[in-house]
C-alpha cells in the first residue's frame, strides 16, 4: 500500500528555496534546515522536500521535465497571494476538462501549477 508521495527537488540556493516557499507559498519547514543540507516542507496536506545538488549524481542545475500539481480550495485568491511574488506560465483560466488553473515558476524554475475543480462536487 502507498502512504504518500512527497517530490524531493533540487536546488543550488536552498536558503532561497526555503524563502519562496515558505514567503510566497505559505509552507512551514517540518523538519531539515539549510545548514543540514535539506528541506522537509508542508502546507496543509501537501509536502515536499528540497535538498542540495549532489555531486555524486553529477547534478550540475536544477532539472524536473514535468510538473509539481497543487489542487487547491480557492485558485484565485492564491493567485491574488502569489502573482507578483513569481515567474508566471499561465494566468488563472478554466479547462474543458473540469478544472481552473494557473502556473507559476517557483526560484529555481520548477513549473507549479494550481487547481480546483469547476464543480463543487467534484
Amino acid at each position: 500500500m502507498f502512504r504518500r508521495l512527497t517530490p524531493m527537488l533540487r536546488t543550488s540556493d536552498l536558503p532561497g528555496t526555503l524563502a519562496f516557499y515558505r514567503d510566497v507559498l505559505g509552507f512551514e519547514l517540518a523538519s531539515g534546515g539549510v545548514a543540514e543540507g535539506w528541506l522537509a516542507l508542508r502546507r496543509d496536506a501537501a509536502g515536499l522536500m528540497a535538498s542540495g545538488l549532489n555531486d555524486h549524481e553529477g547534478d550540475a542545475a536544477p532539472a524536473f521535465t514535468g510538473s509539481l500539481y497543487f489542487e487547491v480550495a480557492d485558485v484565485d485568491t492564491l493567485w491574488d497571494a502569489v502573482r507578483d511574488h513569481a515567474r508566471i506560465c499561465y494566468t488563472p483560466e478554466d479547462f474543458a476538462y473540469g478544472m481552473r488553473e494557473f502556473g507559476i515558476y517557483d526560484n529555481n524554475g520548477y513549473l507549479l501549477q494550481f487547481g480546483m475543480p469547476l464543480r463543487a462536487d467534484a
